[in-house]
């Protein structure tokens, strides 16, 4: 079940889940695979990190730093090292989590990837970056419908954008009324 951002000054929700934001299909390579292999899998997908299965089955994820700090920087010759090796365990997060749930999570390990999972499956990864990317837009709703409900500006409420508070569905035509943003769907109109 998804997790609502309740701002309490505002009374406002807005609610944007992991799976949202996450990069899908993953991208990965055997626990056997050498360095070169997966380092040339990274650069072709112009990704940081690749996934390790075995049988379909996650079991660590290998980073561009992993890479360099764990082989390249050592001294290691990176066709000689296996992603086995090196590969860190994967933490990861349900896709109906909110994206506040992953920053929570990526801080409280201190990592930059989180696996994303589905009905037990891992289907793709979130990454602090694109935890970022959204971020900008969520303090810009929850800072103009703060003014809003303020009175510290005057424009019309129906120009409001974000997540209806009752069906959950974005919409550009939001109206504040008795403590929560309905759409124009939910008000009938």
């Amino acid at each position: 079940m998804s997790k609502d951002i309740r701002d309490e000054t505002t009374g406002m929700t807005t609610r944007v889940l992991v799976s949202d934001v996450m990069n899908s299909p993953i991208v990965h390579a055997g626990p056997n695979d050498d360095l070169i292999k997966i380092s040339k899998l990274m650069t072709d997908a112009k990704i940081g990190s690749i996934i390790i299965l075995d049988n379909d089955k996650p079991l660590g994820i290998v980073t561009d730093m992993d890479i360099v700090s764990k082989s390249i920087a050592a001294g290691h010759i990176p066709s000689e090292i296996k992603a086995s090796s090196i590969m860190q365990p994967l933490v990861s997060i349900n896709g109906e989590e909110s994206i506040t749930s992953a920053a929570r999570l990526l801080r409280q390990h201190g990592i930059k990837r989180l696996g994303v999972t589905h009905k037990g499956n891992l289907v793709g990864i979130i990454s602090v970056s694109d935890v970022l990317a959204v971020t900008p837009e969520l303090f810009d709703v929850v800072s103009e419908k703060s003014l809003l409900i303020r009175g510290e500006i005057g424009r019309s409420p129906r120009n409001i954008s974000g997540y209806c508070d009752e069906c959950g569905e974005w919409s550009d035509f939001l109206l504040y009324a008795d403590g929560s943003y309905t759409c124009e769907v939910c008000r009938g109109e």
